[in-house]
């Protein structure tokens, strides 16, 4: 038997990249799995088809996580379609980097209602859905613990408004069991940041194994922490980011 067998699941901005990457790899564990996505609906529907071809039930919600009515309305939607809730990956992000100087109010208010309200609301709307021993696994970044060079304060102040906000949901939840655990990822190689890409050797350089890092990487954690193998880990940060941080 799978170790998430007969657990439901959703992956926010899960159509993609890393959040496919979770999103299949909890359903090889046995969950059932709901994503969110926002534009790319074919992109959806393909990881709803790969999950269901393993036999798991799949479910594609289009959502907005700057919108505050559908960051919440998401998980109680995946709660209802899926009879319930146990794991919630909060994975949709968005990146917005350059000079501090030329950053604009419109930026700094979509990076945060993506990266920080939209993270805060799901989280809260699960902590009421969630089942004892439930899960909520925060996709975080590097930059939240390193950054390297100029052009990622907003980026960077997103992401590290995480940190609390997870140890604060651990002391929260814990009471029912429900652990809360934030995933710090390096360079990953996506379609949004190749390895291949422009910048990619000097992202590379930063980290110790010097090379990036598979989205199924990611997955593998993320996977641990969902178990029951990771029933006593929670309020902590786990890097996944070959040595960036050393």
């Amino acid at each position: 038997m799978s170790s998430l067998t007969g657990r439901t699941a959703l992956v926010t901005g899960g159509s993609r990249g890393m959040g496919a990457a979770i999103a299949l790899r909890l359903a090889q564990e046995g969950a059932d799995v709901a994503i969110t996505y926002v534009q790319n609906e074919s992109a959806a529907d393909e990881v709803v088809a790969k999950i269901g071809a393993m036999g798991q039930r799949a479910l594609a919600i289009r959502a907005d996580a700057a919108d505050a009515g559908d960051a919440a309305g998401a998980v109680d939607r995946a709660a209802d379609d899926l009879g319930g809730l146990d794991i919630l990956v909060n994975n949709a992000g968005i990146g917005v980097l350059g000079p501090i100087g030329d950053l604009t109010l419109a930026d700094l208010d979509r990076v945060l209602a993506v990266n920080v309200r939209g993270v805060f609301l799901a989280s809260q709307t699960a902590a009421a859905r969630l089942r004892d021993g439930g899960r909520i696994i925060t996709v975080g970044s590097c930059m939240a613990q390193r950054v390297p060079g100029p052009g990622g304060t907003l980026y960077a102040t997103s992401k590290a408004a995480l940190i609390g906000l997870n140890k604060a949901l651990a002391r929260e939840l814990g009471g029912r069991r429900i652990t809360a655990n934030l995933v710090q990822p390096g360079p990953i190689d996506t379609d949004m940041n190749p390895a291949g890409g422009p910048f990619a050797e000097g992202q590379s350089a930063m980290t110790a194994l010097g090379r990036f890092g598979s989205a199924d990487e990611v997955a593998s954690l993320v996977g641990y922490l969902a178990g029951d193998d990771a029933a006593y880990v929670t309020g902590t940060e786990l890097s996944v980011d070959g040595g960036h941080a050393a």
